[in-house]
């Protein structure tokens, strides 16, 4: 043993740009040392240990402190490594002065035990050393202080400022070591105000103005001054100017409505500022009407509602720019919901306020403030900014769990929608919370999740008066959903007591009342759990079915300017309907609300970029470009029979892959900085050839119909068996966009792409999404989290794609539900909240999806790879091509095989199968295979020579001259 150790040394290395070590690799000392000190123990017990028992005893000390240094030295490792780039930053150091000093202590001491190490590197000699103990244990003392002491300070900033909760350690982190300089907490606003990307700094550094993602501009009422406050306080000071601002320009937009003409107002007023100032004055009118002249009133205010959605439609119709374009849709939205209301209203003699039917409408009314009413719910407007952004199409489905989840706020009770995917449930929550200018908070829970992180969730809900939407709740273990119950019931019970601050998981913080908890479930997917009745009593159920596509198509289409608005959407759903019910069932198809949106986005961007063409014709090749790419090869014709049906003699435009430049969604295409087919198929076959691939018919349309689907879709997958060609799609549009970039062509603004790979099912969830350290409770970032982070947190403006090359199922992957729809967020254990850029696309290869959940299906994008469409032939040419001349012939007679070389081809199969196969095995596996093999050979009619029975099949060669098999030593001359 004493021996063994001579040769094992400590592995140390440099650590980045900080001048000292650290400790790699223990693993296989650890393995030494676990196995010598077994042995010590068992030579304890044996009956001739008595000459020896002085030395063993010695050894066995000696290995047990060298156990216990290695053990402390990783501890204190370990918090040095997460301590030490946080207390590098002075501003972190100048706010923790007595935290600094201490970790500045272990510093030096690690620094100077550090040295020692590399430069006498033995185990042994090293580690045992009773004084080393001591300091790593003093080390130890003072990191768990100074990470108390972070703790607390970082609480005490939460308590500052409410929305810090919502951020994780590292972010705050983040942020508080970039205080000094205002300007870098730039970056990190977004984290904290859902629709603020970025402020107005003047000269001065005062804040003037915050400006939204899609670039919709609004002034402070008073500008904020950061200079010489910490950022907690200035935050808190843009928090409360946000809402002063947005009160202030709602209520000039309401008293400015009937001062000019209602499309120069539209285009006037900010985005919010134009929808509900919009439905203020549509309650006012219809109840000034019902008062003055009864249901006569409400017949004339229809006649009115219909001027004004001609108006609408000319707007959408014409030249807008893109804030507008955004105000004007969502706005179309609206107003056709409140003309069929009206309609029904007309329709059903309503004359008074009081009606259920009017009082069941959610209506908007000034008194003092803004107020949002639904029945005898009461709720004030929010004033939280959040931009200018497309609303929801509000349907019969949508109303009733608006009602229901109003009427649970109002009961301070919590919300829950549960219903199959692509029903709406978490987007009907954040529309509702855009109706109230709320901030609502989407998180994706899992099964990674504890109460100390939901904790931390409610504190800043609570403390902010926002609201969070759970998404997929029932995946959070039954152990922490019942802790859960604990801390929602205690948040609730504060409200109705109208308590201000309360004790809570050992913080004092403020309640508002404000505050609001929805969560969503989608039942019988694996990995899910059911809620204690003791939580479930906290929420109002909603159930959330199918909902009504035809009209949501209708509404939708009308918005983006058809005038066959109401064909448009029947044609559509009916498309939909036949495909669910004649095509083949395929875990990969899904024709639910996400496919209808995908079909209606890209029908819209083509009329926009084609606006006299026959809006049928649209619809059918928006139907054509977002399905075809999905189907397999025989549901195809079948698909084509259906549209062919139901749109009779509209010419189906086809896929020209020579020189025709096929723009598909023109406009998406200029947003994207992308091209036409025609330059992307040229210079794809040149990378085709450049990595010794086949310029197949079927590999080009499938790298054409992969880049159409990246265009609309930022998650998508590609399905198929092994052999169809997935992989070398990917590389080849890769590789494609890359070169275009540098080839520069026709004006498109192209952009390189970078892959991030990874196989999500080659390691546990703890490594692909991170985990807390089951001790220490510190945060490990998993492979995914980190190169998301990279991808996300990246400033150049080149494409991201992270690929997942492994089998998806519903374990791993509902993690993912967050980023693959319309939040595009990854939602990790920590609570940290990752948003995703614009560059970025997640991408999935996978050979089926019989085991993903309809959730994860609805919200991705499908481009179908068939092997039996690509055929043998492709990869046999691209395999000839990687091997020396004389194995790669090329010459037409070669087609032919020779007479006897085809007389042998089954024993040729089955030499080639024993040395490529059976080659994996060990010895006892080879006699296994060989008995199999035998077995088969016999079964099988075209072998023609029998094996010898001597020996196993690997002693033989197929000898063609001869016409036999011979043994290996007999073919040596």
């Amino acid at each position: 043993m004493e021996e063994q150790w001579k040769h094992v040394t400590l592995s140390v290395v440099e650590y980045r740009e900080t001048g000292t070590f650290v400790l790699k690799a223990v693993d296989e000392v650890q393995a030494i040392l676990d196995e010598q000190i077994t042995i010590t123990q068992a030579m304890q017990f044996s009956a001739f240990k008595k000459p020896f028992e002085e030395r063993i005893n010695k050894w066995e000390k000696c290995l047990s402190t060298v156990s216990d240094v290695l053990e402390e030295w990783m501890a204190v490792q370990r918090a040095w490594l997460y301590l030490q780039p946080i207390f590098d930053s002075p501003d972190i150091n100048k706010q923790l002065p007595m935290e600094g000093k201490r970790f500045a202590t272990v510093d030096k001491n690690w620094r100077q035990t550090l040295q020692a190490a590399k430069a006498k590197p033995s185990v042994i000699n090293f580690c045992n050393n009773d004084k080393l103990l001591d300091r790593f244990q003093e080390s130890n003392k003072f990191l768990e202080q100074v990470q108390k002491g972070l703790s607390d300070f970082l609480e005490t900033k939460r308590s500052s400022f409410s929305r810090f909760y919502f951020l994780s350690n590292e972010e705050l982190l983040s942020i508080l070591s970039e205080s000094k300089d205002v300007k870098l907490v730039q970056p990190h606003l977004k984290k904290c105000f859902e629709g603020v990307v970025k402020v107005e700094f003047q000269e001065d550094l005062t804040i003037t103005a915050m400006i939204s993602a899609e670039g919709e501009t609004v002034a402070m009422a008073t500008p904020v001054n950061p200079n010489g406050k910490n950022v907690e306080h200035w935050m808190t000071e843009v928090e409360d100017m946000m809402r002063v601002s947005v009160r202030a320009v709602m209520f000039k937009a309401i008293q400015d409505y009937t001062q000019v003409s209602r499309v120069k107002w539209i285009q006037k007023w900010p985005g919010m500022c134009v929808l509900n100032g919009s439905q203020f004055h549509w309650t006012r009118e219809m109840e000034e009407g019902m008062l003055a002249h009864g249901a006569k009133g409400v017949t004339k205010m229809l006649e009115h509602q219909l001027a004004q959605l001609a108006d609408m439609v000319v707007m959408v119709r014409g030249h807008l720019d893109k804030l507008a374009r955004i105000s004007v849709g969502a706005l179309t939205v609206i107003d056709v919901h409140a003309r069929d209301v009206t309609l029904r209203l007309a329709q059903n003699q309503v004359s008074s306020k009081d009606d259920f039917m009017w009082s069941s409408q959610l209506r908007y009314y000034w008194s003092d403030d803004l107020f949002a009413e639904m029945v005898s719910a009461r709720r004030p407007y929010g004033y939280e900014y959040l931009g200018n952004s497309f609303r929801l199409v509000i349907t019969p489905l949508t109303d009733k769990c608006y009602m229901t989840l109003m009427a649970a706020l109002q009961m301070i009770l919590g919300g829950a929608p549960a219903g199959p995917a692509g029903t709406g449930k978490t987007e009907t929550t954040k529309d509702l919370a855009k109706a109230l200018a709320k901030q609502c908070v989407v998180f994706n829970c899992s099964d990674g999740l504890d109460y100390i992180a939901m904790g931390k969730f409610f504190k800043g809900l609570a403390s902010c008066g926002a609201w969070a939407c759970f998404d997929e709740f029932n995946r959070i273990n039954i152990e922490v959903l019942s802790v859960i119950g604990q801390q929602v019931t205690t948040l609730q019970l504060a409200i109705r007591a109208n308590e201000k601050r309360i004790m809570f998981e050992g913080s004092d913080i403020a309640v508002s009342p404000q505050f609001g908890v929805f969560i969503t479930m989608n039942p019988g997917y694996a990995g899910r759990s059911d809620l204690p009745d003791s939580l479930a009593a906290l929420f109002r159920p909603v159930a959330m079915m199918v909902p009504d596509y035809a009209m949501i198509g209708e509404i939708m289409f009308f918005a983006y300017g058809y005038e066959k608005a109401k064909e448009c959407g029947a044609k559509m759903v009916t498309t939909f309907k036949l495909c669910s019910e004649q095509l083949s069932a395929q875990s990969h198809y899904d024709y639910g609300m996400r496919a209808v949106k995908t079909v209606i986005t890209a029908a819209g961007n083509l009329k926009r970029a084609d606006p006299h063409m026959d809006e049928e014709v649209l619809l059918l090749r928006a139907l054509q470009d977002v399905n075809l790419p999905k189907f397999l090869s025989f549901d195809i014709p079948l698909f084509n029979g259906i549209i062919s049906d139901l749109f009779p003699g509209k010419s189906r435009p086809q896929l020209n892959l020579g020189t025709h430049a096929y723009m598909w969604l023109a406009v998406v295409f200029t947003e994207h900085g992308d091209l036409g087919v025609g330059a992307l198929n040229r210079v794809s076959k040149l990378v085709i050839q450049r990595q010794k691939l086949q310029p197949h018919p079927f590999f080009m349309l499938k790298v054409v119909q992969l880049y159409e689907t990246l265009c609309v879709r930022h998650g998508l997958m590609v399905v198929g068996a092994t052999g169809g060609g997935k992989s070398s799609n990917v590389r080849v549009l890769c590789d494609t966009l890359s070169e275009l970039k540098k080839l520069g062509e026709q004006g498109f603004a192209y952009e390189e792409v970078i892959l991030y790979q990874l196989n999500p099912k080659s390691i546990t969830m703890g490594q692909l999404y991170g985990e807390f350290d089951a001790s220490t409770h510190e945060w490990q970032d998993g492979i995914l989290s980190t190169l998301y982070r990279a991808a996300a947190s990246s400033a150049n403006a080149d494409r991201k794609w992270v690929i997942f090359d492994g089998p998806v199922d519903a374990i791993w992957i509902e993690n993912m539900n967050t980023v693959l729809d319309d939040n595009k967020k990854l939602c990790l254990s920590s609570g940290e909240i990752i948003q995703m850029s614009q560059e970025m696309t997640m991408m999935f290869e996978v050979e089926d999806l019989s085991v993903a959940s309809p959730a994860t299906v609805s919200r991705t994008g499908m481009v179908y790879m068939e092997p039996a469409s690509l055929g043998f032939d492709p990869l046999i040419t691209s395999w000839s091509v990687l091997h020396p001349p004389n194995c790669a012939t090329h010459s037409p007679s070669a087609r032919e095989p020779p007479p006897r070389l085809f007389k042998h081809t089954a024993e040729l199969f089955v030499f080639c199968l024993v040395w490529s196969v059976g080659a994996t095995g060990n010895d006892a596996g080879r006699v296994k295979f060989d008995a199999y093999l035998r077995q088969e050979m016999l079964a099988h009619p075209s072998i023609h020579l029998p094996m010898p029975s001597e020996g196993l099949v690997y002693d033989y060669a197929l000898d063609r001259p001869s016409e036999s098999w011979k043994l290996w030593l007999d073919t040596i001359p």
